[in-house]
């Protein structure tokens, strides 16, 4: 009982935070923010995080937790996938992981400084996680790959990543700034960036 009301409390403190994040930066955010926006008072926040970032870090594996369970269904529900259709399906589930790619924009080494080693250790584990899906399915849908290009794969994709979201989420201060500056830019939707970056690397 004790152990459900503590994750019920977690659970609401990540809330508060996701629902702030819609309209604020992480950096605007404080645990004040956060602790008005569920039941209890700020102190009692501490008795599950200690900082904002540990709160966002918690926000991260969740994210990464959804999108391993798309990753899951993908090796699931397919006997088979040709080039094309594994970089569809794998393209899909990221494009509905939007929080995922913003979260992967942000300064991953001050989170990861700013939160206690159990902490980034659960953490690690949810994104250690994706990288055995992701290669599950390799393993299952592309038999005559090597293990190194496989391996190649999963560390030329996974940095790629935490590009998608600055570079296909652009603001219109920063499309300006690019047009005065006389930088071409090219428009990709995150299904694009995904697919075509995925069939590149297979």
């Amino acid at each position: 009982m004790e152990n459900r009301l503590a994750d019920e409390r977690k659970d609401e403190i990540i809330n508060a935070c996701e629902e702030l994040y819609k309209t604020k930066s992480f950096k605007e955010i404080t645990l004040k923010d956060i602790s008005e926006k569920t039941t209890f008072s700020r102190p009692s926040i501490y008795n599950y995080f200690q900082t904002k970032e540990e709160i966002f870090l918690a926000l991260f594996k969740r994210e990464y937790e959804k999108w391993i369970k798309d990753l899951e269904n993908i090796y699931m529900k397919n006997d088979k996938l040709e080039k094309q259709e594994f970089a569809k399906q794998i393209a899909l589930s990221i494009e509905r992981r939007e929080q995922l790619l913003k979260l992967l924009s942000m300064n991953m080494y001050d989170m990861e400084t700013n939160s206690r080693i159990e902490q980034l250790i659960d953490f690690k584990r949810s994104y250690g996680k994706s990288i055995k899906s992701i290669k599950k399915c390799l393993d299952k849908f592309f038999k005559n790959m090597k293990e190194e290009e496989k391996e190649k794969f999963v560390f030329s994709f996974f940095p790629l990543m935490y590009g998608i979201y600055p570079y296909t989420c652009v603001t219109i201060k920063q499309k300006e700034a690019m047009k005065n500056a006389e930088v071409p830019f090219k428009f990709f939707s995150i299904y694009e960036m995904v697919y075509e970056s995925i069939i590149k690397l297979l």
